[in-house]
């Protein structure tokens, strides 16, 4: 409940909505049980006496009601659905604005899967809880409070019947909310598992195909799909046992009225009105009961999601900046002073160890080793991406934790090892690394990074429209891209993470020459070519998370084993 308090405190400027509509539902709930006491004075006294002035009379009367009922009950959908919908628009902006200050150790807890499903279906059920569950939550409590009144007020006797009856009611409810309760959290796991699936074989949508493995996915699919079926059957038929066990005491109900009441006229103690007035009476508390069982059951589901909602709003940034942060930075040197890192601190190695190493400040390095070696975990601690265990990471001899995180990634661009472009123009796309980038400028970051001979070729230049993750460019176009928009931020760090993979060896030369040219600019080479990282200042080369060797390639080359046999074997496969 604590979840589902702090959700509603996020209703801000719908608070209003809310208790408008909660008015209008008691207002419109007063005017349906004046009805049935108009009903019985109508029968008793103007049928029973023939007097129509009077049946007319009460009949405008109830139909004035009538009328009332409904204006109230539209205002109230109206006031509702804003405040639904005005809510479920407010949690996803919340959720979303979390997720951006979220550390890439924060992102790791989740699958992508069960994020998407936590701002859509989860949000989704809240919403629901509003929209479906805020009228009977009212106008339940009322209907069976003013009905309990009423009934008591025209025959004592009729209504210990279902004043009997109801601890029944609630007992049978009681233990269906008990048992689904569970349920529903299992059930909103399971979207996760199948949103996994989907969103999987769409990204790979093409290596899917290329292998044919078509029928596989449909297998795999069908599989999470049934699974949904079965746990979505089975909580929503554990669910709806309280309909027919409510409607079952409820007609018992009105049976033992019936013949306690027919008795009761028989003998003259009792009117035909009142008792049609009263059965009206117990068919609205009654009716309010199973409109509470019903939202119980949607308060349930609502718990689960609301939790799961929670923990994302309530999951702390693993990042923090300093009260005071450092607002510029004034060097590029960087500086690992006896780092160790690893991703989870249930980890029992460590992904990176007792790292030393210096880059001075506008030189090139190149970083080598093997698949796993931890060459991007390295540089992913140069602009925080991940705080360092041990050790201190420095920037122009500051710290990286001390500077405003802000500052820092303007510093440092990053060309990561998994490229990525979003939908738009490539021209908005570029300006990501500068909002406020000429076209010029622009020109000029793609003829450094080699992308300017291929943009030409598009009819429309800087215009040309990307497909969502870039689809409709090759990798290797898209590594320039990338490249590109890193250099329109014109950082004191640049890092390529193995970012030129795709690109052939006389691009990339081409690439790396036209580099050379930056000056005061620190640039950083991961790669799997020794081609690529020869010409550097400075090589190191990382070994299961552990620096173990550094040089020059010619250095290297008489000192390193690693090296010479990385040199030896990429010469012989004609990588060089």
């Amino acid at each position: 409940m604590a979840d589902l308090r702090k959700l509603l405190g996020m209703l801000g400027p719908y608070r209003r909505d809310l208790v408008l509509a909660c008015l209008l539902i008691i207002v419109e709930t007063s005017f349906e049980l004046i009805i049935p006491t108009m009903m019985a004075s109508l029968i008793d006294i103007g049928v029973a006496n023939g007097d129509v002035g009077y049946m007319l009379h009460k009949g405008g009367q109830m139909a004035l009601c009538a009328i009332l009922a409904l204006a109230t009950g539209l205002a109230y959908a109206r006031f509702a659905a804003r405040a639904a919908y005005g809510w479920g628009a407010g949690i996803r902006e919340a959720e979303y604005s979390s997720l951006q200050n979220y550390a890439f150790s924060n992102i790791d807890k989740y699958e992508t899967s069960s994020l998407v499903t936590r701002m859509t279906s989860d949000v989704t059920v809240m919403q629901n809880t509003i929209n479906n569950g805020l009228r009977p939550l009212v106008r339940a409590p009322v209907m069976l409070i003013l009905g309990i009144v009423f009934s008591f007020s025209m025959n004592a006797q009729l209504a210990l019947v279902f004043i009997i009856l109801t601890p029944i009611l609630g007992f049978v409810l009681f233990s269906i909310v008990r048992r689904v309760a569970p349920m529903y959290s299992i059930l909103q796991k399971t979207v996760d598992g199948l949103n996994s699936v989907v969103e999987e074989n769409l990204r790979a949508i093409r290596t899917v195909k290329a292998f044919v493995r078509g029928t596989f996915e449909e297998e795999k699919f069908d599989e999470v799909n049934d699974g949904l079926r079965s746990t979505a059957t089975k909580t929503n038929a554990t669910a709806v046992l309280n309909m027919p066990v409510f409607q079952t005491v409820m007609y018992f109900c009105v049976v033992c009225i019936m013949f306690f009441g027919g008795s009761m006229i028989l003998l003259g103690r009792l009117q035909v009105g009142e008792l049609t007035g009263f059965l009206s009476y117990v068919m609205q508390v009654l009716n309010s009961m199973m409109m509470l069982s019903n939202v119980f059951l949607l308060l349930t589901r609502s718990l689960a999601s609301a939790s799961r909602i929670a923990a994302v709003l309530d999951e702390e940034p693993a990042l923090k900046e300093r009260k005071d942060p450092v607002m510029e930075v004034a060097s590029s040197d960087v500086v690992f002073d006896h780092v160790s890192f690893k991703y989870s601190q249930d980890a029992k190695e460590e992904t990176l160890e007792d790292i030393t190493l210096t880059m001075p400040a506008g030189s090139t390095i190149g970083i080598l080793g093997g698949t796993g070696s931890g060459k991007s975990s390295l540089v992913q601690l140069i602009d925080r991406l991940y705080d360092v265990d041990k050790g201190a990471v420095r920037i122009g001899g500051v710290d990286v934790r001390d500077y405003s995180l802000s500052v820092l990634r303007d510093a440092v661009g990053m060309v990561l090892q998994k490229n990525l472009l979003f939908s738009g123009s490539v021209r908005d796309n570029l300006r990501w690394g500068a909002e406020e980038a000429s076209d010029d400028e622009i020109w000029a970051a793609c003829g450094i990074a080699g992308a300017a001979e291929f943009l030409r070729r598009f009819p429309q230049g800087l215009d040309t429209e990307l497909g969502q993750g870039g689809v409709n460019v090759s990798g290797g176009q898209k590594q320039r891209l990338c490249i590109a928009r890193a250099l329109l931020k014109k950082p004191r760090i640049l890092i390529f993470d193995d970012s030129t993979s795709a690109v052939d060896t006389a691009t990339e030369k081409e690439i790396r020459d036209s580099l050379k040219k930056l000056e005061g600019v620190t640039k950083i080479f991961i790669a799997q070519r020794i081609s690529s990282v020869m010409e550097a200042q400075r090589i190191f080369i990382l070994d299961n998370g552990r620096l173990v060797d550094s040089g020059t390639h010619d250095e290297l080359l008489r000192t390193s084993r690693i090296y010479q046999e990385i040199y030896e074997s990429q010469i012989k496969g004609g990588s060089l």
